[in-house]
């Protein structure tokens, strides 16, 4: 297949599954499903992109399987979150404020997570038609990869850790690298996109694959991940998260101020 006609298939792929999502969150009355589906199909659209491309090999395997094993684990992390607990808060405010065009409203926010899908995987299909021989820098991708979906769970862990504890309902988590970052978790789903850029950058205008973390920079600070977080935030712990947001860098990790009102 040509790249017009894998890119074809790769858009059809999500909008396909996402009106399945939204008809699942239709029966069960939970938006909140999207997010344990969100990893799983930018993996599936990346491995059919490392599948049918005919580039190095080694480093299509290598891509398709990393971003597998990425989708593995975040997936089945906000599973676990998403059946323990109520529907997200986020959800449920969107569905307030768009009142009975909230099913029409929402069909046309998940078609709208389905292209962002198929944009995040293109790196893969950058990767997947990079014939140059695998290189050092694809081992920085590897590298890049590793430190990320580490440190993406272990702050994942730490939060659990912290929210599982009686002693700290209503309390803010800032410990461990949530003493650096309000949203480490956050950060090390951005840093590891970076990886696939290094898997693309060696091709012919892998270049443009930058675009993708920079998306992922902006939807996670200026979209859905930190603006609706920090709102509900708020208003569960109030001026103990105000401190926090005074004190704690909200995306990039750095040491917390130490002049803050405490």
């Amino acid at each position: 297949m040509d790249l017009i006609q894998l890119s074809l298939i790769g858009l059809a792929i999500p909008i396909i599954l996402f009106t399945v999502y939204w008809l699942i969150q239709f029966k069960i009355n939970d938006s909140g499903v999207v997010d344990v589906f969100w990893g799983a199909t930018v993996a599936i659209v990346a491995v059919f992109f490392s599948i049918f491309t005919s580039g190095d090999p080694t480093r299509r395997w290598i891509g398709g399987l990393l971003i597998s094993l990425w989708a593995l684990r975040l997936s089945y992390y906000l599973f676990i979150r998403w059946r323990s607990h109520d529907e997200d808060a986020r959800y449920v405010a969107l569905k307030m404020k768009w009142g009975s065009q909230a099913q029409i409203r929402m069909f046309k926010f998940y078609q709208m997570q389905g292209l962002g899908c198929f944009l995040f995987a293109l790196p893969l299909l950058a990767a997947g038609v990079n014939a140059s021989p695998f290189s050092w820098v694809d081992g920085i991708g590897i590298a890049v990869w590793i430190v990320a979906i580490c440190g993406e769970a272990i702050a994942d862990q730490q939060l659990a850790n912290f929210r599982n504890r009686p002693e700290n309902r209503g309390e803010v988590c800032d410990l461990g690298l949530w003493r650096y970052s309000r949203h480490p978790n956050y950060f090390f789903e951005w840093f590891h996109w970076w990886s696939y850029v290094m898997f693309a950058i060696t091709a012919p205008f892998g270049w443009l694959t930058i675009f993708a973390p920079v998306a992922m920079w902006f939807f996670l600070n200026r979209v859905t991940g930190i603006p609706l977080t920090e709102i509900q935030a708020i208003k569960s712990r109030g001026d103990k998260y105000r401190q926090y947001q005074q004190s704690t860098n909200a995306f990039f990790p750095w040491f917390p101020k130490t002049n803050s009102q405490q």
